[in-house]
């Protein structure tokens, strides 16, 4: 296939992530297809660290072509479009900087993709041996059944409608040619440009085997951070179009509305600190007992029983601040926490 074009596409957006570029770069050389299939965009957002010379090195180097496009200071949704506006590929995918590529991701994607059972599609994120106890620990809160995996995508019975996300994503060129590019909003741009490729009709697939790994927020802050615009973006969604706030997207401001007015009773003399244990402590402590058991991993118990209530609620927040601002102050668009926070 030497001299062709690539078949399949790889965009990558980054601001200042080399370190963790590299992670990503090295997987990519250690997939299982034939390098000349594939195509690897960085998609740069105006970095000030070495990601473009790092990344020259690698095109010196490297069996499958690499291509660095910058621009101006915009976002990952800028910089993914100018990466589309620059691919080649009939398949185009896009991983996140923070992450890393299973050996057979391209592979599993790219035998659906021959087989033609999807317009796009999206597989789940996962953490590796090598991460670190806290990134294991807000993994399995991210993925749990009993968090929001049953939301975001890790299992092939979800409970709300299946967004493919821009972290671990595929979609035909013949989309992005329908659909066109990803819109303006900070967060939450990857579900409203799926939603719009569902809206054309198109078939969208989840790929359970298509994996990638997750170098998460390495610390707490940046995970309640993340968390909480997650939950701003999720209002800021259904302000777009109502079928991306389903009921299910309430549960976690729910649960923080009931904490907060479970702690707030304990104050009172009548109500004895044995109920707080048992409507709260008991349940938080099983799931953090069952996701160290899963994870094969007791370290990350202790960080379980911080991480689980951070995400909750900080999407819970989030959510219910930009809920009353949008819905009942009818303001305009909020994006959250902005400083020193990019993905």
């Amino acid at each position: 296939m030497a001299g062709l074009p690539p078949i399949i596409s790889i965009i990558t957006p980054s601001y200042n992530r080399v370190d963790e570029l590299k992670h990503l770069y090295q997987s990519l050389k250690n997939q299982s297809v034939d390098p000349s299939l594939f195509e690897f965009i960085v998609s740069d957002d105006s970095s000030t660290d070495s990601t473009e010379e790092t990344v020259k090195q690698w095109q010196a180097e490297s069996n499958f072509t690499i291509k660095f496009i910058t621009q101006e200071n915009q976002g990952p949704g800028a910089a993914r479009n100018h990466g589309l506006e620059n691919s080649e590929g009939e398949l185009i995918l896009f991983v996140d900087s923070d992450y890393e590529a299973h050996p057979d991701w391209i592979k599993t994607i790219y035998d659906e993709y021959t087989n033609d059972s999807f317009d796009a599609c999206g597989g789940p994120d996962a953490a590796k041996d090598d991460f670190t106890t806290l990134q294991k620990a807000i993994d399995f809160a991210m993925t749990s059944f009993f968090t929001t995996g049953g939301m975001r995508g890790h299992s092939e019975k979800m409970m709300a409608k299946f967004f493919p996300r821009t972290h671990n994503m595929g979609i035909k060129r013949s989309v992005y040619e329908k659909v066109g590019g990803f819109g303006s909003l900070r967060h939450g741009q990857d579900i409203e440009f799926s939603n719009r490729i569902r809206k054309s009709g198109g078939r969208i697939k989840f790929l359970i085997d298509a994996v990638v790994y997750h170098r998460r927020r390495t610390s707490l802050k940046q995970f309640f951070k993340q968390v909480f615009n997650w939950g701003v973006a999720r209002v800021n969604l259904g302000k777009i179009d109502s079928s991306m706030l389903e009921p299910i997207h309430f549960l976690p401001a729910l649960a923080t509305l009931i904490g907060f007015g479970i702690v707030g009773t304990a104050i009172y003399p009548d109500f004895s600190m044995d109920k707080l244990f048992l409507i709260i402590l008991i349940p938080l402590g099983f799931i953090s007992l069952f996701g160290a058991v899963k994870k094969n991993d007791l370290r990350i118990f202790p960080y379980l029983l911080i991480v689980i209530p951070a995400q909750i609620i900080g999407y819970g927040l989030g959510f219910i601040l930009n809920f009353i601002k949008r819905f009942i102050f009818n303001q305009g668009s909020w994006t959250g926490f902005k400083k020193r926070y990019y993905a």
